[in-house]
């Protein structure tokens, strides 16, 4: 699964309108203790938001940059809140069943 589709992206956008985020970029950036906090994240939630306290002008560069690190996709970006989602490749364990 490398792209969602449209369909699929405004379904994810509508189960992580409630979420909390997880994860706060602050001054240090992204550091390597945090990619691995937001792949534990995302190993246990599938669907998680990563707000950006500080980057905010850099924000789509280091969206992609976290992105491609954690393998994950980008769902959305709203505001100065990231939306990632990587679903998990065991189909019980799956918590959000894409349309």
């Amino acid at each position: 699964m490398n792209n969602l589709k449209s369909s699929q992206r405004n379904y994810l956008r509508s189960k992580a309108h409630h979420l909390e985020p997880v994860i706060y970029i602050g001054r240090n950036g992204v550091t390597n203790g945090a990619i691995h906090s937001i792949n534990i994240a995302l190993s246990s939630r599938e669907l998680i938001k990563i707000k950006f306290r500080e980057f905010k002008d850099d924000k789509q560069a280091t969206s992609k940059e976290i992105a491609t690190d954690t393998l994950s996709l980008i769902v959305g970006i709203i505001g100065h809140t990231l939306i990632l989602f990587k679903q998990n490749p065991n189909p019980e364990k799956q918590i959000y069943k894409l349309p």
